[in-house]
Order: C-alpha cells, then structure tokens, then sequence
C-alpha cells in the first residue's frame, strides 16, 4: 500500500478546489511572465493555488509563503498536509451517501455546522465538488449558500490529486497562513516574487463577484493593494498581479515603472470580460 501511495504522490499536483477566477488555463501565460528568478514565492490570495502547484512542480527546492483571509480555504490546505488519511475517509462517506440520495444529502451537509477540522474541511470539499458551478460563495452571514449543481458522477474524493497535493505541501518549505494581504509587506524582502490575484473588479453591473469570504473586496480595499504593491517595489520586491480589464485597475497602476498586459481568458464565473490585466514591474 505504501508504495501505491508514494507512486500517486508522485503525480504533479492540481488545485483541489474549483475557484470563481482560477488560474489554471492561464499557467501558460503566467509561467511566461515569471521572472527567471527569484527568492520566495509570496501569494496573499491563494484561492484554488494553480500558481503555486505549477511552481512546486517546476522548482522542488522553491520556498513558499501562501496566504489567504478564508479561515476555511487555510484549513483546508493544512488538513490536507496534515492529516490526508483521515480527510480521504471523510470524503468516502460523503461519497457513499451523497450516491444513495444527492439532493437530500447535500441540503443536509450544506446546512451542517461541523466542528472537527476534519469535518470542516471534507465538507468544503465536497459542497465544491457537488454544488451549481463549482461555485465558492458565503452570505453576509457566512454561510454558504449555492445551490446543488446537476452532475451525474461528480469526482468527490479525487484521492490521487489530494495526496499529491499533500505530499508537496509536507516540504518545510511552504508556510501557510491565514491573514490579510498586507501582512506580506512585513515578510518579502528583496528579489522575492509576490503574486496578487484578489478578487477580481466588476467589470459591469452583472460581473460583480467579491463575495469568497463574509466580507466584500471593496474600492478601499482595492487601493490599500495598490498603495502596498508600491511599497513592495521600493524594497525591491518583483510584483505581480491579475485583475479584470478595468479603468479603474488600469488607472491605479498606471505609473510609468508598471508594465500592463491584457490576457485574453474566457470565464464562465466572475467576469463577463474576455481581458484580463496582467500588471508586473519587472
């Protein structure tokens, strides 16, 4: 059995959560627009982690400071480091049960308030493996509250991919954390690469998407990231940074040092954009 596991972890790691604006189709692109080196890899919105798994991958001896202000998205990385045995288990009896009656059975764990660390995170994995979309949203109050999505044999357990995710996170290596995005401004020193992928800014009145915690990313929040990407260039830190094909975007960063390139991305959450603003000072 060991030597089954050693050969699935084995397998490059893949973001184990569908997130609204993850970055998966655009690695290509992101990879091209990597500087060829730097010191540790700083992510402040980790979200489903496309960039950091493709960078793990690339570079084994990479150190990693991932961060995000979802208590849930951060337990869910460290259970998965920490205790994959016992999550695996977990999501095989959502699994079962989620087989002998779907609807019933996910209304049941969407209303559920789970204690264990384990049970937090089984459930998160499974509400997105099973709901409309792939979709991570929470009310006002916190609660998530997305609908049951409709598929016939959803990949709740996705073992292979979980272990492998497991065992890169392992590495002493990779810190994670959970905090504000300008708590990287105390850490990052120079040559280190910081990847900013914040929720994205509406584009139209429709395309507004801010909701991943209880707490909107608002205009003042937008400008405090703006304000510390500055600050991050005068250490001499490498900044990079993704958000929708907005003027208000565009106009913040529009001092001469930041170079902006638009990325074509088709997305079926978050934007009715088919740009996106790849904004780097490097």
């Amino acid at each position: 059995m060991k030597q089954v596991y050693s050969q699935i972890s084995n397998l490059p790691p893949k973001p184990f959560v569908k997130w609204a604006g993850g970055k998966r189709q655009l690695i290509p692109i992101l990879n091209e627009n990597l500087p060829e080196s730097f010191g540790t890899y700083y992510e402040p919105f980790l979200g489903g982690g496309a960039l950091l798994f493709h960078i793990l991958a690339e570079r084994k001896d990479q150190r990693c400071s991932i961060s995000d202000l979802n208590s849930d998205l951060v337990l869910t990385y460290t259970t998965i480091r920490n205790r994959i045995d016992e999550l695996i288990s977990s999501l095989k009896n959502h699994e079962r049960n989620y087989h002998k009656d779907s609807k019933s059975y996910y209304y049941s764990v969407r209303e559920s308030s789970p204690r264990s660390e384990i049970e937090k995170t089984s459930r998160l994995l499974f509400l997105n493996r099973t709901c409309f979309n792939g979709l991570y949203r929470v009310n006002s109050k916190g609660k998530f509250n997305v609908p049951l999505g409709r598929y016939s044999n959803p990949n709740i357990v996705n073992e292979g991919n979980l272990r492998s995710v497991s065992a890169i996170l392992q590495t002493n290596k990779v810190a994670i954390k959970c905090q504000d995005f300008e708590s990287v401004l105390r850490d990052a020193k120079k040559d280190d690469l910081v990847y900013f992928d914040p929720p994205y800014q509406p584009v139209s009145d429709t395309a507004n998407f801010t909701s991943y915690t209880n707490k909107n990313f608002t205009c003042e929040d937008l400008n405090r990231l703006a304000e510390l990407c500055l600050k991050l260039d005068s250490k001499g830190c490498k900044v990079l940074l993704s958000n929708s094909d907005s003027k208000d975007v565009a106009d913040m960063f529009s001092n001469k040092f930041w170079k902006i390139n638009r990325i074509q991305a088709n997305r079926s959450i978050n934007s009715n954009s088919k740009n996106e603003l790849g904004i780097l000072n490097y």
